[in-house]
């Protein structure tokens, strides 16, 4: 038996775990990133360079079945070069729209997929219309390249709109701006989901997220809503896969607001939300995603009790008050430490909600985290 060789573009994280997931189904894989070091490079294969040369994507192309990607900020174009010469999942229209904020919200209205109010800004003049049609508070972003945070400006009134405008103006020739309302969301909700090449569509349990600093902190599965809500969001998703002919996993990012949802975004690859589902469900994100891609089968996404992740943002701690509860579970990406980069995470699994706030408390008295890991334990506790 041929075993076929995977591509992915980009050698994150994100490329680490599918490489590790992969093992198991004797996959071989090939890396492509832009950096030397790139920490997937520690399990596969390595080539370097730049995402838009035709000549290192052929050589690429020559030695693999089918490619991937590990995050959205890859060129569209080069997966649409790519796709002409092998397979490639997702395909490049859905990478497109993920990477477009607008063309991202006017297709979820499309879908009839509620979003908070937006308008695009390209001017100074432009910003001033917009403020006075969505209103404020609301949220100034680059249209492209932002993610974790990143590329974003809070403005709380409309005398800070030139601070916005000085922060972000400059951008809005290369990658356009967008506004969007502010959303006083109640709880920040994701939907994780897989589509095969057959159209099989499946998610995992809705999970529960918190943010700092517009990075994920913590993650709790399942998310402790209505049963009503949670099949709005995953009709939601199934929606947005179909339009888009979608194969592989992706997230579809939410707020709740008074018993509504509404889409905030869509990531169109594996996603930190659903790294729990490595220990937590019965297939994680992660094989499911191969297994898509490789037309395979899909594996159940039904869960495994209880489970909540924590981010390791800047520099890991020390993993002994997590490997020492009876469901820890420890993730080192391999990555030198930096302020404000993603180095790991842990997952928490427990086979009722009690058990699990205890052991959460536990890590968080331990670590020094119980600002971390307080929202999850109060969810837990509800």
């Amino acid at each position: 038996m041929t075993r076929p060789t995977v591509g992915i573009l980009g050698g994150g994280q994100l490329a680490r775990m599918l490489a590790l997931a992969g093992a198991p189904l004797g996959l071989r894989f090939l890396v492509m990133d832009t950096a030397s070091d790139a920490c997937a490079s520690q399990f596969a294969p390595l080539r370097v360079g730049d995402y838009r040369d035709e000549a290192v994507l052929a050589e690429f192309a020559a030695k693999i079945d089918v490619a991937t990607f590990d995050f959205e900020n890859v060129p569209a174009e080069s997966a649409e070069w790519l796709s002409a010469r092998v397979p490639v999942f997702p395909n490049p229209r859905a990478l497109a729209v993920a990477q477009d904020r607008l063309a991202e919200k006017t297709l979820f209205r499309e879908l009839d997929i509620p979003v908070p109010a937006f308008a695009t800004v390209d001017t100074r003049e432009e910003l001033d219309r917009a403020l006075a049609s969505v209103g404020v508070p609301c949220i100034l972003k680059t249209r492209r390249l932002g993610y974790d945070g990143k590329g974003q400006f809070r403005i709380r009134s409309a005398g800070d709109a030139e601070a916005a405008w000085q922060a972000l103006g400059p951008q809005a020739a290369g990658v356009g701006l967008i506004v969007e309302a502010f959303v006083p969301f109640e709880r920040e909700l994701s939907v994780v989901a897989v589509r095969g090449r057959d159209g099989e569509f499946r998610t995992w349990p809705l999970t529960a997220n918190w943010h700092v600093d517009g990075v994920l902190s913590a993650s709790l599965a399942p998310a402790r809503v209505d049963a009503e809500l949670a099949a709005t969001a995953v009709a939601h998703a199934r929606r947005l896969a179909e339009r888009l002919d979608y194969v592989g996993v992706f997230a579809l990012e939410l707020f709740c607001r008074g018993g509504e949802l509404l889409a905030n975004e869509m990531a169109p690859r594996v996603h930190n939300s659903g790294h729990w589902t490595i220990e937590g469900a019965e297939t994680s994100q992660f094989q499911n995603h191969l297994r898509a891609v490789l037309g395979l089968p899909l594996g159940s996404t039904a869960m495994r009790g209880h489970a909540c992740m924590l981010n390791w943002i800047g520099q890991m701690p020390d993993p002994a008050a997590v490997l020492g509860q009876a469901g820890g579970h420890w993730h080192d990406y391999g990555k030198e430490p930096r302020a404000g980069r993603k180095v790991g995470h842990a997952t928490l699994r427990a086979d009722t909600p009690g058990a699990l706030a205890e052991a959460l408390e536990r890590v968080g008295r331990a670590l020094d985290r119980d600002a971390q890991v307080a929202p999850p334990v109060a969810a837990l506790r509800d």
